[in-house]
């Protein structure tokens, strides 16, 4: 209980504070009534002190050194009897009191201690009684949140209830994973949440990963107090738990559900490594098997699929993220990779897309549904030291493989920083003379008219048309048929290729087409 609460029993309703009325929200611990010269070496911190003034000094130096030295021993306040011994509070004390916050309180001389004493102490048992089924029922709750959550978001949001505070759970590299907003605080439009956990990274180089801290509130920077408790396992800091204060400092029992919660945190977070350690077993195998084409169709296969996320009939792009790091890798290499492949399986949740990965040295892959954009997916991941590439989208058990050799394709024409689609970089790869790219070029350049009826005629009325720049009158008189006949053709060619002949990418690329034959054998078909 604090001064104030004191101040509203019966006995000391006709009270009054004429001293450190901004100290009264100072914890009572107990109360104590003496009456001797020299009252400090009976009084302890906490405690509510009351006396007659019967052995107190008149010298007004001697009444301020009291006071100070009652303030300094960390006493929750002094009441006093008047008038009697005082008509009333002295003006020394008073004075010093003022500057020290120091709640000073005139009673009533009719009022007996003891009945003062007895309400403040049933006040305190009824007080503590509250704390013991206060910490009972917070124990029972979490521990019964042990059983029952199913994420760290379940265990941010029982225990910002429990604390009626605002509790953010934050990953050791800084990203949220759960939090719980105070209803009415409107905290997250008031804080920036950066400056709010600016703390982390000092605590991660000074490896704390046994007691929480309170930080101070900065008003200048608009931040509250609050409590940050390292979340470990192992000695390894895994994370923080962040409580907010609001108007009120946590007490003993808060900080202690917070750090029970904190090992809960940490329970969790441990069992789901566990479980990711297996689905990642289970993913690598799977999406191995998808990329290097080894798969054998059978009911197992296409259930384990869909339980991994992945549809068979789905469109897929692979992705392949690579990071900076000299081959072979070292240890340090290795651990790098696995922090990358935890966060990039947070993105993929984030992101509603499958986490199924699979990684080979300093490369990391992935499949991309084709209802997402990649550059989604590259946005929350870019670094310096981070590259990311995509495929061509992919349909079934049977094309990624395609996916994953076009991604590994163009591996050397990479560079950090950068996002790279396969179809982005696969004419300057032809024009560097690389074989496989100029017959994916082609492929993708004409493989939909290579699989209709007359489809090679389609194709070489096209190259054609490009050669003679873009010409129909002298297209048609080199291929002796008829304009109309021409303009058939290429009406077809346009349907079936999905060719845009006014757009000058599209123009560049027939084009080119046409001097990959003239350079190497002439149009023989897919």
């Amino acid at each position: 209980m604090k001064v104030f609460d004191a101040l509203q029993l019966p006995s000391l309703k006709h009270a009054k504070v004429v001293a450190g009325s901004k100290g009264l929200q100072r914890l009572v611990r107990w109360v104590h009534i003496v009456d001797l010269p020299d009252p400090l070496p009976w009084v302890r911190s906490g405690e509510l002190l009351l006396t007659t003034g019967y052995s107190w000094p008149h010298e007004p130096a001697a009444q301020q050194a009291l006071i100070r030295d009652l303030s300094v021993r960390g006493l929750a306040g002094l009441g006093l009897a008047v008038p009697h011994y005082f008509e009333q509070m002295p003006d020394a004390a008073i004075a010093m009191a003022e500057e020290l916050q120091f709640p000073l309180i005139e009673i009533p001389w009719e009022v007996p201690f003891a009945t003062i004493t007895e309400e403040i102490l049933n006040m305190l048992l009824t007080f503590h009684y509250k704390i013991q089924e206060q910490a009972e029922l917070i124990h029972q709750e979490l521990s019964q949140l042990a059983l029952d959550a199913k994420s760290l978001q379940d265990i941010a949001r029982k225990l910002g209830v429990l604390l009626k505070r605002s509790i953010y759970i934050q990953h050791a590299d800084g990203s949220i994973l759960a939090s719980h907003t105070q209803q009415g605080s409107g905290e997250t439009d008031r804080f920036d949440l950066e400056k709010l956990f600016q703390e982390k990274d000092s605590l991660l180089a000074s490896h704390s990963t046994l007691r929480l801290k309170r930080l101070p509130a900065d008003p200048q920077a608009h931040l509250p107090a609050r409590i940050v408790c390292p979340i470990s396992i192992k000695w390894e800091i895994v994370g923080f738990l962040w409580i907010l204060e609001g108007q009120e400092p946590l007490s003993d029992l808060d900080q202690h559900a917070a750090q029970y919660a904190a090992i809960l945190m940490a329970m969790h977070i441990s069992h789901q490594r566990e479980l990711a350690s297996l689905e990642a077993q289970l993913g690598h195998s799977f999406l191995d098997s998808l990329l290097e084409g080894q798969f054998i169709l059978t009911d197992q296969v296409h259930r384990r699929a869909r339980l991994l996320g992945f549809d068979p009939e789905g469109m897929y792009a692979v992705g392949m993220l690579v990071f900076d790091s000299p081959i072979p890798l070292s240890h340090e290499g290795i651990v790098k990779r696995d922090r990358l492949i935890e966060k990039t399986k947070r993105r993929l949740q984030d992101l509603k897309m499958p986490t199924v990965l699979s990684f080979m040295q300093n490369q990391i892959f992935l499949l991309i549904p084709s209802e997402v954009n990649p550059q989604h997916f590259w946005q929350a991941m870019k670094g310096p030291d981070l590259s990311f590439a995509v495929s061509l989208p992919q349909q079934g058990f049977a094309d990624i493989q395609q996916g994953y050799k076009e991604v590994c394709s163009i591996l050397p024409n990479m560079t950090f920083g950068h996002f790279h689609r396969f179809q982005d970089l696969l004419v300057p790869r032809v024009l560097q003379g690389d074989a496989n790219a100029r017959a994916t070029f082609l492929h993708k350049l004409f493989g939909p008219l290579s699989t209709v009826k007359n489809g090679d005629v389609l194709i070489q009325s096209l190259l054609t048309y490009a050669r003679l720049g873009f010409h129909l009158k002298n297209t048609a008189e080199e291929l002796n048929i008829h304009p109309k006949t021409l303009r058939y053709r290429l009406d077809r060619a346009i349907s079936l290729g999905e060719f845009d002949l006014t757009d000058a990418e599209t123009q560049f690329q027939l084009q080119l087409a046409v001097r990959i034959f003239c350079l190497h054998e002439p149009w023989t078909g897919f």
